[in-house]
């Protein structure tokens, strides 16, 4: 059943069950044509992206990887990870075509009927690996986000084959695998900021021993200003690699603590970010940074995250190599599915997950 349009969400179980039970998402909704957001997508004014506080002549840096083992690119990245959590890549090895095709496949997907996409939803999808979803944990949000979201847990290419939808599966994992080069090109540099100088196999599997890709899409939403595409937090991950859309619209916390960087979509770029598995291990040498997407309202906009993480299984903590050096640990060993399990569980709220981790 379509709600009317005259009232159609004064009441929030109709909302609910069309746009999760049905699958329609905020897709749905922004496709409703509605002239007034919903109320469950409001956000409490603090929440809310004051435009005033944005640093128009700030930047992220942005970094030239055509020659990845330049010393001087190589203390770049490491000083953008320690300053600013984020930057820029452009003249990487990740070709083009791959990122355009990722793109097309994640217009594919969200351009599947409601009831196609919903058997990847947490009620019907065969396995926790893949979930198509809404907002980001509406059972803990007291205000909706206005997101959209196929998220995809690499296991093995024959599990991709067997659950992947079709529609965007060869595209995921080709952008995956080609990202791999570049992941461990960071990893051996930011590891090599630590005095880490070798890479075993132990040590690779507890920086990128996992990965999940997510398909996020935005939509055109009417008062934008009253909701967020993505609230406050910061990743969970060892690093994140970001593909965007032209459209803009993401958000980085800046060093002064109130004001907010836009982050510019460049065409081939592909933005890096650190998280919070990375800062625990870096002992805080390195900065997980908050950031957040606002909602636009006159355009739709998609992004593709790929989240490098340890396995759920791996203890995390400050990296034994800077213990040893004299360091004093500001963080605990934490297994790291308690640390997911314990970001999952809440609303966004910025910086807090952290906390779990702190000694």
């Amino acid at each position: 059943m379509t709600p009317s349009l005259s009232e159609p969400f004064s009441d929030s179980s109709v909302l609910i069950d069309f746009v999760i039970n049905q699958g329609n998402g905020v897709k749905g909704l922004s496709e409703m044509g509605l002239k007034a957001l919903p109320k469950q997508y409001i956000q409490p004014l603090e929440e809310r992206m004051c435009m005033t506080n944005v640093q128009a002549q700030e930047s992220i840096p942005i970094i030239d990887m055509s020659n990845p083992n330049d010393p001087e690119v190589e203390k770049s990245i490491c000083e953008a990870a320690s300053k600013w959590g984020f930057f820029q890549i452009v003249n990487h090895d990740v070709p083009v075509e791959v990122l355009e095709n990722v793109k097309d496949a994640t217009y594919k997907f969200f351009g599947l009927a409601a009831e196609v996409k919903n058997k990847y939803s947490k009620e019907h999808s065969l396995s926790n690996n893949v979930r198509f979803g809404t907002s980001f944990t509406p059972q803990a949000e007291k205000a909706l986000e206005w997101k959209d979201y196929l998220s995809l847990f690499y296991v093995s290419e024959e599990e991709a084959f067997a659950l992947w939808p079709s529609v965007c599966r060869e595209q995921v994992l080709d952008y995956m695998r080609k990202s791999e080069v570049v992941i461990k090109q960071l990893l051996k540099v930011l590891m090599k900021g630590l005095n880490v100088n070798e890479i075993d196999e132990t040590k690779e599997s507890l920086l990128m021993g996992s990965m999940r890709t997510n398909l996020n899409y935005y939509p055109k939403c009417p008062n934008p200003e009253l909701t967020v595409g993505v609230g406050r937090h910061s990743d969970v991950s060892t690093l994140t690699i970001l593909l965007q859309d032209q459209i803009g619209g993401l958000f980085v916390r800046g060093n002064d603590g109130d004001n907010w960087i836009h982050v510019p979509p460049i065409k081939g770029s592909l933005v890096i970010n650190v998280g919070d598995a990375l800062q625990i291990m870096s002992n805080g040498k390195y900065k997980s940074v908050e950031h957040r997407v606002v909602a636009n309202g006159s355009n739709n906009r998609i992004s593709v995250p790929i989240f490098v993480n340890p396995r759920p299984s791996d203890m995390i903590g400050p990296l034994p190599e800077l213990i040893e050096n004299g360091e004093k640990p500001i963080y605990k060993q934490v297994l790291y599915s308690d640390y997911v399990k314990h970001f999952f569980r809440k609303a966004h709220d910025g910086k807090k997950t952290v906390a779990f981790a702190e000694l």
